[in-house]
């Protein structure tokens, strides 16, 4: 068996596109290689700022032979009175077997030739030579770039190929008009610790040689000795490091060889908001921040980096480190200082000098719009007295702090800022506490908002985005979502569900709708109608999602609450989206314990020969749709009874309405199967008619929990 290395060295690499790259190659290599029959016993991916690498261990030298079978023509042609034909002879030949090789054997269309073909395995070094080059110019990313005259597009400038097999240097060579990189077995080093070329005599060494350049290849062993370096390095100083994933993945993907640098800011400093310090730390500068303690959310005067350079000269490095964060710090205290001279409401009208987007006017008018639609949501919650005055401000201040010069130099810290700028300008804490959490979830993973001023003035701005970019005819479509419309939906019906918001969606949008067409006309890119369509089903979507991927529902299950293409489901998902959260989770519930199984049979039967009827599905009643004076056996009173029963409980405990449909199926089965069984479809349109009415009143009350006819049987 054999073992393969591939490295390809460049200039410093973007830290995101490492791990990209090394995604795309861990995607893709593996399915090449089974394409080609080979299946290697491990295959380890390695990153750096400076190379992609590649081992893979146990690979055959040569692919196993392959037997083929191919069909040809029937038997007819190819065959008369036993000699072969000129269709068997040029079958053959396109084969490359003799005529002998041929076999008849009999399929559904009848007697056919076919031919055993072996195919020969090639040579591993043979197959590699071919794939590699397109293992690396197949590597997709953003903002790739040309260099020299060439065509070839990559992250950044590559600089040197290593291509071994074993202790041989495979012939890779990749062109570019006039820049030629031809395998060879040189690497390189660290740049500063081992600037010298460094030669790989076989894959299986080559982690450790490039080691003892100074180079871990590794980037799960670079994290993990990065944050074990931090951690010991903000201990040193009495406190704890803050430790961000994101930021430690970057700076892995940063350095080669890191080594812990302790820098120390002064305390002055101290005085500004943490957020300002951790935010110029690590959005800005890649600086770990160090605090008290594990628990506490106050900073000490230091910072740590992962320094890529000489660890003897670690003085120095942090010198420099700690001119820039002093400048650095020393305007963001400047910007904060000139901020809080004037109350956050001045800066109302600076925002009509912020484009929202190039049609809709301003940002100012995106708060009246946002306004707006708080006072609707407020309306329909109820909300009174001061929680609605509270709502009121908040949504007229929710944006201000985007004119400030501290958000100006540092927009991550928009609503941050205006929460402490708020408290500054002695608003009330709710208010304040509202412009930080509308927000809210700003990313993946992140909380929801938890006050109720907070949860309505951010439905308020997401619905407001909604609208007005889809009235402009921007509806996301496939990965092309550059107002992220899809997480501004996910977060509306998120937010409605954590908080229990009694919000009708559907009235909302309809009010929304119409007074934006009312009011921009003049951009509207479809008429009122189909806008409010849109955004229907773009809702509707969003919550199918979120059941099956957040909430682990069966999509058949999901289908069954949501309705697929059933407007009556659809208006109602919308309407009450608790509702249907609750009963998606309901049907999961049942299905898991079985109690699903024991009613499915019987409502499913009911369900589609009631669809050959005329009954409302809104009838719960039977007295009113179905005349005892019809029946012909007892079975038909029986059913009649038991659904009078069911019709006098309430509908909405969803676990009494199943325990009922659960008493009723044995009867309905009785109905339909039993001694005194009926044939429904009955010659007497009247008679027919009454008993499917008797199945369409038990499908309306299985309707109320969900359409069984879209549920799957397990």
């Amino acid at each position: 068996m054999a073992s393969f290395l591939l490295e390809v060295g460049t200039e410093e690499l973007p830290a995101s596109f490492v791990d990209e790259a090394l995604a795309q190659w861990r995607s893709r290599i593996p399915k090449l290689l089974a394409d080609h029959y080979l299946n290697p016993d491990a295959i380890a991916y390695y990153g750096t700022p400076r190379r992609l690498a590649i081992v893979i261990k146990g690979l055959p030298l040569q692919q196993a032979d392959q037997t083929e079978e191919v069909k040809g023509p029937p038997a007819q042609a190819a065959f008369k009175a036993g000699k072969p034909t000129k269709a068997a002879e040029g079958f053959a030949q396109k084969q490359g077997v003799s005529l002998d090789a041929l076999e008849i054997r009999p399929t559904e269309k009848g007697d056919f030739v076919f031919v055993r073909k072996v195919i020969k395995g090639r040579p591993i070094s043979e197959i590699l030579t071919e794939l590699v080059p397109h293992w690396i110019t197949g590597l997709e990313g953003k903002r790739l770039m040309r260099w020299g005259d060439g065509d070839l597009k990559f992250s950044r400038p590559i600089r040197w190929l290593v291509v071994l097999l074993d202790e041989q240097v495979l012939p890779i060579s990749i062109v570019s008009n006039s820049i030629h990189y031809t395998s060879d077995r040189i690497s390189h080093g660290h740049r500063v610790l081992h600037p010298d070329p460094v030669s790989i005599p076989n894959p299986d060494v080559y982690a450790s040689i490039l080691r003892t350049a100074f180079v871990e290849v590794d980037s799960d062993q670079r994290q993990a000795t990065i944050q074990q370096q931090v951690e010991a390095a903000a201990a040193q100083t009495g406190g704890v490091a803050m430790i961000s994933p994101t930021l430690l993945r970057e700076v892995t993907n940063l350095v080669e060889y890191p080594s812990a640098v302790v820098g120390k800011f002064d305390a002055e400093f101290l005085e500004l908001p943490s957020e300002v310090i951790t935010t110029e730390m690590e959005n800005h500068q890649r600086y770990f921040p160090v605090r008290k303690s594990q628990d506490s959310t106050e900073l000490l005067p230091f910072f740590i980096t992962a320094s890529n350079g000489d660890p003897a000269k670690s003085a120095i490095i942090a010198a420099g480190n700690e001119r820039v964060i002093r400048a650095r710090l020393s305007d963001g205290k400047f910007f904060f200082d000139a901020d809080r001279k004037v109350p956050l409401e001045r800066y109302l009208p600076k925002l009509e000098t912020v484009t929202f987007q190039a049609d809709l006017g301003s940002v100012r008018g995106k708060v009246d719009r946002i306004c707006t639609i708080a006072n609707q949501i407020t309306d329909q919650l109820q909300v009174i007295g001061e929680p609605k005055a509270h709502i009121q401000r908040a949504a007229l201040l929710c944006k201000a702090d985007l004119v400030t010069q501290m958000v100006g130099e540092f927009p991550e810290l928009q609503g941050v800022m205006g929460q402490k700028y708020a408290l500054d300008s002695k608003e009330p804490e709710a208010v304040a506490t509202a412009i930080f959490e509308h927000y809210l979830p700003r990313g993946a993973g992140d909380s929801l908002p938890q006050t109720l001023t907070g949860q309505v003035v951010g439905l308020s701005d997401r619905l407001d985005t909604l609208v007005s970019i889809f009235g402009l005819g921007m509806i996301p479509s496939g990965s092309s979502d550059p107002f992220a419309l899809r997480r501004a939906a996910n977060a509306v019906v998120n937010i409605t569900w954590s908080a229990n918001l009694t919000i009708d969606l559907y009235q909302l949008l309809e009010q929304i709708v119409s007074g934006f067409s009312s009011n921009h006309a003049h951009v509207l890119k479809v008429s009122a109608s189909e806008l409010l369509q849109q955004l229907k089903d773009f809702f509707l979507q969003r919550i199918h999602t979120l059941l099956r991927e957040d909430h682990s529902v069966d999509y058949d299950l999901v289908n069954a609450v949501v309705g697929d293409n059933d407007p009556e489901y659809a208006e109602r998902s919308l309407r009450n989206l608790l509702d249907v959260r609750d009963r998606a989770q309901f049907l999961q519930a049942i299905r898991n314990n079985g109690r699903l199984a024991t009613i499915y049979e019987t409502v499913n039967r009911a369900s589609r020969l009631a669809a050959q009827g005329t009954l409302d599905t809104k009838q719960l009643n039977p007295v009113e749709v179905v005349y005892p004076d019809r029946f012909q056996k007892a079975s038909e009173q029986t059913f009649y009874d038991a659904l009078v029963t069911l019709s006098q409980q309430g509908q909405q405990d969803y676990t009494k309405l199943v325990e009922s449909l659960s008493q009723v199926a044995p009867v309905v089965s009785k109905f339909f199967d039993g001694e005194d069984s009926v044939l429904v479809m009955d010659s007497d349109p009247a008679i027919k008619q009454n008993r499917l009415n008797l199945l369409g009143v038990l499908r309306n009350h299985a309707r109320v929990l969900a359409d069984f006819g879209a549920i799957v049987k397990s």
